[in-house]
């Protein structure tokens, strides 16, 4: 009798949900065409739906997305590294859309598409006012097909035409790898993209074919935000055994709780390694350098990571639009999971103390912790750019002022040896210019000086003014305590303008901060095996 009940209730509670689901459709169907018929102005059916998507998406986490037809070619850059397009990247800079980077070999390189270049046109259509992912969508297409780009380039007053052919375009997962000075291999991976594993592999079995004496390897994971799942295992099988459990994963659904244990034999698990991270590497980067954390088998260096512990699938939903949503948590070899449960309303996570994270122990004994991402063994600080270094970056002024200066002066000849020599001139540049870093309590303070100015209070604005003079003064103190800081990422910019990724990464490692420390400690034995034992 009790099972009767029982099963009646969980009978009656589906079919409540399921009316309730489909009440809900069809208010939203009839809302959608009573809009779409009747509102003042012409509406585009297609953006109105999918901002009704994407606001109801958002209400559950950061990882969930809907995938429109137009944005395929993006999906299939994130989960296979190639797309069919013309090999550029770009971003609106002021009206237009301005090339920022042009992949070596590709067709937009081919034909002579350059960095700083300004799409005034595509096919024809005029793209003043239109954003980077709108001209996407023209500009990626079918391979062999052509499409017509006309950009006015900096220094000149005639804009250009360029026919390009567009192709196939596969950016390497592994872009760069190399020997350092003091015979500590490199390889930097910047996404888990298909073959991510095999590419880390090779790239490790070629560095110790061509250098036999190699002390150490550093596996660099910054600015990676992840990718597959079944990669992340297949890169931590370069280091470690076969058969080693690297993650699982626990959903609503039972077919969604899978375990992921390394298939192959490693490349080598002895090598001292150290994997570097900071607050932009996530996911994938995340299983990688917790699992090495937790089995103690690399030194991790940098800021804790970014906190998402969530596997994502994709669902066809129909004309080749997706949904890729949130279906379980992963779970690294400790039993912890990283994922932070906080985000703001820009789905950027919100750091968890210390109190609120529960411990686990690494396979020497080492406490570490679940929730807001991977803890670095060795913290640095120099991880992350500055706020005022990355400020110029993100609102395009390096950008800009090395477009102007490479108008001016020599393309580098060398780019491991050339450095950024005129640091002052730029300063000088920002100041000409009326450079602001609009800092948040700045935005605050604008909100005060117009209440101040609506309630007649002149002490109150006398006394805003005084406050805001200091943080302008503040704001150039910070540029010239990190001006060092800011002519590395200058040399870099202008040496990719001539040598492309590779040329900046291999200017970066000359200074990088991180590379030096992880080779202090890989070239010290002591101390690579003090980090790596239980403390106390």
């Amino acid at each position: 009798m009790l099972l009767a009940v029982l099963i009646s209730g969980a009978a009656f509670l589906n079919y409540n949900k399921y009316f309730e689901i489909t009440k809900n459709i069809e208010i939203f169907s009839n809302l959608y065409k009573e809009i779409n018929a009747h509102y003042v102005d012409e509406t585009d059916p297609s953006k109105l739906m999918k901002t009704g998507i994407d606001a109801m998406l958002k209400s559950l986490d950061p990882f969930t997305n809907y995938i429109s037809e137009a944005q395929i070619e993006n999906y299939r850059l994130v989960i296979e590294g190639k797309y069919n397009g013309i090999g550029a990247k770009a971003r609106k800079i002021g009206e237009y859309v301005t090339i920022t980077e042009v992949y070596e070999s590709y067709p937009a390189h081919t034909a002579g598409l350059r960095i700083g270049d300004q799409v005034l046109e595509v096919n024809g259509l005029d793209a003043k006012g239109k954003d980077s992912e709108d001209l996407y969508q023209i500009m990626r297409g079918t391979p062999k097909s052509e499409v017509e780009v006309k950009v006015l380039r900096p220094g000149e007053t005639t804009p250009k035409l360029f026919k390009i052919v567009r192709d196939e375009v596969n950016i390497p997962n592994v872009p760069y790898s190399t020997i350092l000075p003091d015979s500590i291999g490199y390889i930097y991976l910047i996404t888990f993209t298909d073959n991510a594993g095999k590419n880390v592999q090779e790239a490790l079995i070629k560095l110790k074919k061509e250098h036999p004496g190699m002390r150490g390897v550093i596996l660099d994971l910054r600015e990676n935000g992840g990718g597959l799942l079944h990669e992340a295992v297949n890169v931590c099988n370069t280091f470690v055994p076969q058969g080693q459990l690297i993650a699982s994963t626990r959903g609503k659904l039972k077919e969604t709780n899978q375990v992921y244990h390394t298939k192959l034999s490693p490349v080598d698990d002895e090598i001292p390694l150290a994997v570097l991270i900071n607050g932009h590497s996530a996911s994938a980067s995340e299983i990688v350098s917790g699992a090495m954390q937790d089995l103690d088998r690399g030194v991790v260096i940098g800021q804790i990571s970014y906190g998402k512990g969530l596997v994502q699938n994709t669902k066809d939903v129909g004309y080749n639009a997706k949904v890729k949503l949130t279906i379980s948590k992963y779970y690294i070899p400790s039993g912890r999971c990283i994922q932070s449960v906080r985000y703001d309303e820009e789905g950027n996570k919100i750091d968890l103390p210390d109190s609120l994270r529960s411990s686990y122990k690494t396979k020497n004994g080492r406490l570490v912790y679940d929730g807001g991402g991977v803890l670095p063994d060795i913290q640095l600080k120099d991880a992350n750019y500055p706020d005022i270094v990355q400020k110029l970056i993100n609102d395009n002024w390096i950008f800009k002022y090395v477009t102007e200066y490479s108008l001016k002066h020599p393309a580098p000849t060398d780019p491991i040896s050339y450095s950024f020599p005129d640091i002052e001139e730029f300063i000088s540049y920002l100041r000409k210019n009326k450079f602001d870093d609009q800092s948040p309590l700045e935005n605050k303070m604008n909100e005060l000086d117009s209440l101040a100015k609506v309630n007649k209070d002149l002490d109150l604005s006398k006394e805003l003014k005084s406050i805001r003079l200091s943080l302008e003064n503040d704001q150039w103190n910070q540029i010239s305590i990190h001006k060092e800081r800011i002519a590395l990422v200058i040399g870099e910019q202008i040496v990719e303008r001539s040598f492309f990724e590779k040329g900046l990464l291999k200017n970066r490692l000359v200074h990088d901060p991180l590379v030096k420390e992880a080779s202090k400690i890989l070239n010290d034995p002591k101390q690579y095996s003090a980090i790596l034992q239980k403390k106390g």
